[in-house]
């Protein structure tokens, strides 16, 4: 067996069972906390504590414009490089395929963006990624919150892009060591989502429209 059979056999078999058991035991123990008990009565009905709640979500998903002055290169290069990373896993017709294939579907509706496009895109992203990395570590602040759950998901995350990148344009090696090193990367990725910040892709959205609702039925606005 080959490094580029075990990455994407043995290895991706693995690495899928451990992301989806460990998404789901995250989500499944964070629902079993429970919530606090009701101390005042409801103010507002169900459902408009839900119109409440999906407000805060877009709400919440911008900046306010007292801040935006001081956070927009910030809000910027987050949103860019998160954008550019969808693009690129979702869209990217290399990787449309491997999706196809993983699930063994024949989805002819699933749109790609043309190669070239795509090629932009991820040097883009990558240079997003170092000034985001960058910020993160010259503002003592930022420096002292982050951990070695962040510095570990930028490594990882370069690793991806940049054999990515490496893979498309021939450049570093044998095209199968390449390959082989993009795999092992998104593999690893896979097994550390569930145990880090990465979660916040699933709880970023329900966290906003719970806090919405919830003060919604308490009569205050968020």
């Amino acid at each position: 067996m080959t490094l580029l059979e075990f990455s994407r056999g043995t290895m991706l078999h693995i690495a899928l069972i451990v992301f989806v058991f460990g998404v789901l035991w995250r989500l499944v123990t964070t629902f079993m906390l429970g919530w606090r008990k009701r101390k005042s009565e409801w103010r507002t009905s169900a459902g408009q504590s839900a119109v409440k709640g999906a407000i805060a979500v877009g709400n919440r998903s911008w900046p306010h414009p007292e801040f935006l002055n001081r956070t927009a290169f910030g809000e910027a290069v987050g949103y860019g490089y998160h954008i550019g990373l969808f693009a690129i896993v979702l869209l990217g017709a290399p990787h449309v395929v491997f999706w196809k294939n993983l699930f063994g579907i024949n989805a002819s509706w699933w749109p790609t963006i043309p190669s070239g496009i795509i090629s932009v895109v991820s040097v883009v992203t990558i240079f997003l990624l170092l000034i985001a990395t960058i910020r993160r570590y010259m503002p003592p602040p930022l420096r002292r919150i982050s951990n070695f759950d962040d510095w570990f998901t930028l490594v990882i995350l370069f690793t991806l892009m940049i054999t990515g990148v490496m893979a498309v344009f021939g450049i570093g090696g044998r095209y199968e060591l390449i390959l082989a090193a993009h795999i092992i990367a998104f593999n690893v990725l896979l097994i550390w989502f569930p145990f880090s910040k990465l979660m916040h892709a699933f709880y970023i959205l329900p966290a906003r429209f719970f806090i919405g609702y919830t003060h919604a039925k308490k009569g205050a606005s968020t």
